[in-house]
């Protein structure tokens, strides 16, 4: 079992990561990935999480946009306007955003104006501004939220480029999908330790029973998951991951499964996406659109719809629902250098541990269809005790040891193998 392992109760879901899928869920065994994990050559000492109520210090909610047929890419023409969506991207918005900018840059480059509008301050708002004053473009961001008050400000945050995406698939889908990945990845690897953009690499260790270098070794596979072959089995290789044995490391589990990821720290990034956008001659206005007639008082003529959940009203998308994510935020912990997942003995639900700069973040919940931003209390003291029983299982790092230190990976992991990883 993984952090994809869930506690249902009452029509909502709880589970370890931030990711689209619905009340009640469906499983199927997912093989074990063909490729080989290798074994950890030394043990591993770790600072131990220190999480309790007293350390609480926010919750936050927010609502993914999420479309059974994935996100949308393309073009439409309402009078002399040329509208390009570019939304609703379930729980992969930020791992998709530069790589979906990009190919709204191409589309937008077809036409002779050089000035542009983007609805939208999110990361798919911001990447996609960036991605046009990159080609020359003049950009205006339309808006009635600016960071840090996005939907995007509230997400887990990390490369998980198919988290919650797409249920109904075309090839022509599929071929976008893997563009917008491979520039995204691309983007972000660079972005990876600059300094201000808060992306960096950082160690996961999944604690589990069961040994992942047996034929056993699969996860199962949430309904609301895309589908494994999103990308061909021979392209999906494990990413470095290193397996730990009983004594080689301090989790409540007979195994560690060390991977390396990209994390982001939303604030942060964001930040640094609205200094760079106003550094290059953009504009933030902040303004509301009721309907697509409203467009026609803009100046521009080329327009990017980066409005999310927005565009269920706005463009009259049906098919866009929200999906409820809930996280709890604890005090930051410097020495808290990784991220962890897994259960204590005897419990079938998941905690999901992730340090950032501005807090230890923990938990979350699932729930298709509810508008509400209110946190649910439930849902809050669940994920919560149950990282608090987690982290005290934990043994205590060795004082005569340096700490292990999350390094980035000696070449970087193909873009694949980050596959089925939860934002």
């Amino acid at each position: 079992m993984t952090r994809r392992d869930f506690f249902s109760t009452g029509g909502i879901t709880l589970a370890a990561g931030l990711s689209a899928c619905a009340a009640r869920r469906t499983s199927v065994a997912v093989p074990a990935a063909p490729s080989p994990v290798t074994t950890a050559s030394a043990a591993v000492n770790l600072a131990v999480p220190k999480i309790s109520w007293d350390r609480v210090i926010r919750t936050t909610v927010g609502l993914r946009p999420f479309r059974t047929s994935g996100f949308v890419l393309r073009a439409e023409k309402f009078d002399e306007k040329t509208v390009i969506h570019d939304y609703g991207f379930g729980g992969s918005g930020m791992s998709l955003a530069w790589g979906c900018g990009a190919m709204v840059s191409d589309i937008a480059l077809e036409h002779g104006e050089r000035s542009a509008a983007v609805l939208g301050c999110g990361s798919p708002g911001l990447t996609a501004a960036r991605q046009l004053q990159r080609r020359g473009f003049t950009v205006t961001i339309y808006t009635l939220a600016v960071p840090p008050y996005t939907t995007s400000n509230m997400s887990w945050a990390g490369f998980t480029p198919d988290s919650g995406l797409v249920n109904r698939r075309t090839a022509e889908w599929d071929a976008q999908f893997r563009k917008a990945a491979e520039i995204s990845y691309r983007e972000l690897q660079l972005l990876a330790d600059h300094p201000g953009y808060g992306v960096y690499w950082i160690d996961s260790y999944e604690a589990t029973d069961t040994d992942p270098r047996s034929s056993g070794g699969g996860r199962p596979r949430d309904e609301y998951e895309a589908d494994e072959d999103l990308l061909p089995r021979q392209l999906r290789p494990e990413r470095d991951t290193e397996v730990l044995g009983p004594g080689e490391h301090p989790f409540p589990s007979k195994y560690a499964v060390r991977t390396p990821s990209l994390g982001i720290e939303p604030n942060l990034y964001l930040d640094q996406l609205v200094k760079d956008f106003l550094q290059f001659g953009g504009k933030i206005v902040i303004r509301k659109f009721d309907t697509p007639r409203d467009l026609m008082t803009l100046s521009e003529s080329i327009i990017v719809n980066c409005t999310g959940l927005g565009s269920k009203t706005l463009f009259n998308d049906s098919e866009l629902v929200p999906v409820k994510g809930q996280l709890t935020v604890c005090v930051p912990q410097p020495e808290l250098n990784y991220r962890a997942s897994g259960s204590v003995a005897g419990s079938t639900t998941y905690a999901l541990i992730n340090p950032r700069p501005d807090g230890i973040v923990i938990g979350n919940m699932h729930e298709r269809g509810n508008w509400s931003l209110e946190p649910n209390a439930e849902v809050r003291q669940h994920n919560v005790d149950v990282a608090i029983q987690f982290a005290a299982a934990m043994r205590a790092p060795s004082g005569h040891l340096e700490v292990t230190k999350s390094r980035a990976p000696g070449a970087a992991p193909r873009l694949e193998s980050f596959l089925g990883a939860q934002s």
